[in-house]
């Protein structure tokens, strides 16, 4: 009896703890045809929970992670803590076939005074469109 009383406190102990990452969405962002021909775009938005990151780069990958060409504002952009930012990422349409991920990763820095050292990477599916 001992034993369930402490296996169910543990489970309701990490039910109460929260997550501190960054979120991302859309979760399947959609690629639409830009300004630009031979370009497609999707509107991103990051927000962040972390308190000691400010920073996060952005990546496209292929379905067996290899990074591919990409254009946006910025690669790294800064994200204050409990902000939100809105950024477009821009794709050839010679990749389109190709790209499978859009990922946003944290950026620790060695002047960081918090102890963490935890990068987090968060991605969007991109959905395919027949």
């Amino acid at each position: 009896m001992y034993r369930q009383v402490t296996l169910a406190l543990a489970f309701l102990s990490c039910l109460s703890l929260h997550s501190n990452a960054h979120e991302m969405t859309p979760t399947y962002p959609t690629l639409k045809s830009s300004y630009i021909d031979g370009v497609h775009v999707t509107k991103m938005k990051l927000f962040n929970r972390r308190e000691g990151i400010e920073y996060y780069s952005i990546q496209v990958y292929t379905d067996d992670w290899k990074p591919l060409p990409f254009a946006s504002t910025s690669k790294v952009i800064q994200v204050k803590h409990n902000k939100r930012k809105l950024f477009d990422v821009y794709i050839r349409s010679n990749d389109l076939d190709k790209a499978v991920y859009i990922c946003t990763e944290s950026k620790v820095f060695k002047s960081n005074k918090q102890a963490t050292l935890v990068s987090s990477r968060i991605c969007s599916k991109i959905k395919k469109t027949q």
